[in-house]
């Protein structure tokens, strides 16, 4: 028998689906972690006299490219598939070095492989990370996020680099 919550979320979930099964309890799971995480890092904080660093715009570019970059990695990367394998499928290459995935566990196992096929998805993840870690590692934070970053360049740079070669292809053809 089930608890009166839980009743209460699947049939929440089963009007908000219309039919199509949405992993609402995972997605509350997913939820609770995130919320819980953020708020044990608030609370060590506090209880270490740490202060919220105020960030120049540098920090704030450096770390928007390396949350870009890193959740990029964690969501897409042919690399990092073994991390995400548990919850998804492999469908097909989604450009260099990316794959395409699909999310193939019920449940929350279902949120967990969907939090980490979407990069959109995991950035918020990665973000407060690296945002914590401005708050009790600033100069470990700011060597990870520069690293990133310059991946993150690099393949800017290796994507344009192939892009011209294709297009001087094109023109001497």
């Amino acid at each position: 028998m089930t608890n009166p919550a839980r009743r209460a979320i699947d049939r929440l979930a089963e009007r908000y689906g219309q039919g199509s099964s949405r992993p609402l309890y995972g997605y509350l799971t997913v939820l609770a972690i995130y919320s819980g995480t953020a708020a044990a890092a608030t609370a060590l904080a506090r209880l270490t006299g740490r202060q919220a660093p105020r960030l120049a715009m540098s920090d704030v570019f450096l770390l928007t490219t390396a949350t870009h970059k890193l959740s990029r990695l964690l969501a897409k990367d042919a690399v990092t598939s073994p991390l995400r394998a548990p919850f998804t499928q492999y469908q097909e290459p989604a450009g260099e070095g990316e794959l395409n995935e699909e999310v193939r566990a019920s449940g929350t196992g279902h949120a967990v492989g969907e939090l980490l096929v979407c990069p959109f998805c995991a950035a918020v993840w990665v973000a407060t990370g690296l945002t914590a870690g401005m708050v009790f590692a600033p100069r470990l934070t700011r060597l990870v996020a520069t690293t990133f970053t310059a991946v993150a360049g690099s393949d800017f740079l290796h994507l344009g680099y192939d892009a011209a070669k294709q297009r001087l292809d094109q023109l001497g053809s």
